[in-house]
C-alpha cells in the first residue's frame, strides 16, 4: 500500500469558502447516488450556506480540521461540544458531526487520522464519550466506526431535503 503523509490542521475563519466547496463535494460524492437531486440540492444549499458555515467555524464550542496530503486538503472533521452538539442525549460528550474524505483518498488512512484526531481532542477536553450519527445505509462508515470501537446506542431522524432518513447513533467510551 502506498504510504502518504497526512497532516491535520485547524480550519481558519478565512477558509470558509474552501470548506464550503469541500463540504459540498464530499457530501455529494458520498450520498449523491443514494438520494434525489432535489433533496441533495436542498440539503447542500441549506447546510453549506456560507453564512451558516461561517457561524459554525467561529462558534466557541465547534472546531473544524482539514486533513492535508502533500499540501492538498483532502478531507475534514467537525467536532461539537456542549450546546453545539446536535443531540443532548449524552452528557459530558463530544460529537463528530462531520468527517468526510474525498473519494480518491478513501482507504488511504485519511479518515483514520481524522478519527484519531477527534479521539485525542475529545480526551483532552475530559469528556466521557465521543459520539456521532451515521446513516443506517452507509455500511462502509458503520464498519469503520465499529472497527474503531464505537457501538450503536440509539437513532435519530436526519432530514435530507424532504427525505427523513434514519441515522444510527454510535458512541465510544473514552475512559
Amino acid at each position: 500500500m502506498e504510504i502518504i503523509n497526512i497532516s491535520i490542521r485547524k480550519v481558519g475563519s478565512n477558509e470558509v469558502e474552501f470548506l464550503q466547496e469541500l463540504g459540498r463535494r464530499t457530501f455529494l460524492e458520498t450520498f449523491g447516488d443514494s438520494n434525489t437531486n432535489e433533496d441533495m440540492e436542498d440539503y447542500l444549499s441549506e447546510s453549506f450556506d456560507y453564512h451558516k458555515l461561517k457561524a459554525e467555524v467561529v462558534h466557541p464550542l465547534s472546531d473544524f480540521y482539514f486533513a492535508e496530503v502533500n499540501g492538498n486538503v483532502v478531507g475534514y472533521l467537525k467536532l461539537n461540544l456542549g450546546e453545539a452538539q446536535t443531540e443532548s442525549e449524552l452528557q459530558n460528550a463530544c460529537e463528530i458531526e462531520r468527517i468526510y474524505v474525498l473519494s480518491e483518498y478513501l482507504g488511504k488512512k485519511v479518515g483514520q487520522q481524522l478519527f484519531e484526531k477527534a479521539v485525542a481532542i475529545a480526551k483532552s477536553t475530559n469528556v466521557e464519550w465521543l459520539w456521532l450519527g451515521v446513516w443506517e445505509h452507509n455500511q462502509r462508515a458503520i464498519r469503520f466506526y465499529e472497527k474503531n470501537g464505537m457501538e450503536v446506542f440509539g437513532q435519530h431522524v436526519f432530514k435530507l431535503g424532504e427525505d427523513e432518513q434514519t441515522d444510527l447513533l454510535m458512541r465510544l467510551a473514552l475512559y
